[in-house]
């Protein structure tokens, strides 16, 4: 997520599964690329997307997304897909992607509290895991780059792969903390009131508390970044939930 620039994201294979949590987060695993093909066997996924249309999905902002070939496609300017049935917590999302390029710009937005009307609201007042490998090229510092909450965590790690290798990312909502697991290594692992820089930019989110549950949405940043979500055009070939009783 920068300042709106012209950009273009595709994303494909995007998997959101409600999880149970034991007294400690880490002892569920962590699952990689490899075990993406596995998880669509599993019993208790519950699809939101149906590979047709967009049904329970709305698109705010500028640019368009529409399904294309089985997958959802976006393009245009700075723009979100939300899922709108429901809020999400106390969950495991997962996200395959790869990037068109060499890098792309493009995020998952969590915890939004109330249905966006508009795409800059969810920046401000929710959660951007960011996708952007290389955010010194925009001007930007190690706090927006893939797999932290943009501008307000630094990464663990940078395991992010180039386009057109494929990334598995891993959002973790347990209550009040935020675990972010990119290809299997953990990026972010933040609670609520966890210290945070100052804002520097208008585009930055404004500081405060989340809360435990909220939408989630898909960014399309422009129509020069292009990631596969399995593809700044967007691309989701898979959305699903698992509830706790599943497991």
């Amino acid at each position: 997520m920068t300042l709106p620039k012209n950009a273009r994201i595709r994303l494909a294979g995007i998997v959101c599964s409600l999880i149970g949590f034991g007294p400690f987060a880490t002892a569920t695993p962590y699952l990689s690329t490899d075990t993406l093909a596995t998880s669509r066997q599993d019993t208790g996924w519950r699809q939101l997307f149906n590979g047709t249309d967009l049904s329970g999905w709305r698109h705010v902002g500028k640019g368009s997304m529409f399904v294309e070939n089985g997958l959802i496609r976006g393009k245009g300017g700075l723009g979100l897909l939300y899922w709108t049935n429901e809020k999400f917590g106390n969950c495991t999302i997962r996200v395959v992607y790869r990037m068109q390029k060499e890098n792309s710009n493009s995020g998952v937005f969590i915890r939004i509290p109330i249905e966006p009307r508009e795409e800059w609201m969810p920046v401000f007042y929710g959660y951007e895991v960011q996708i952007d490998n290389h955010p010194e090229t925009s001007g930007e510092d190690d706090y927006h780059v893939t797999g932290t909450l943009y501008s307000l965590t630094k990464p663990l790690a940078k395991p992010g792969k180039p386009g057109p290798q494929w990334n598995t990312m891993e959002i973790t909502l347990d209550g009040p903390r935020t675990i972010v697991v990119v290809n299997g290594v953990k990026v972010t692992d933040y609670r609520e009131g966890d210290p945070t820089p100052a804002r520097k930019f208008d585009f930055e989110p404004f500081p405060g508390r989340r809360p435990d549950s909220g939408y989630i949405g898909l960014q399309n940043h422009g129509d020069d970044d292009v990631v596969y979500f399995k593809d700044d055009v967007v691309y989701f070939k898979e959305v699903s939930v698992k509830p706790l009783s599943a497991h």
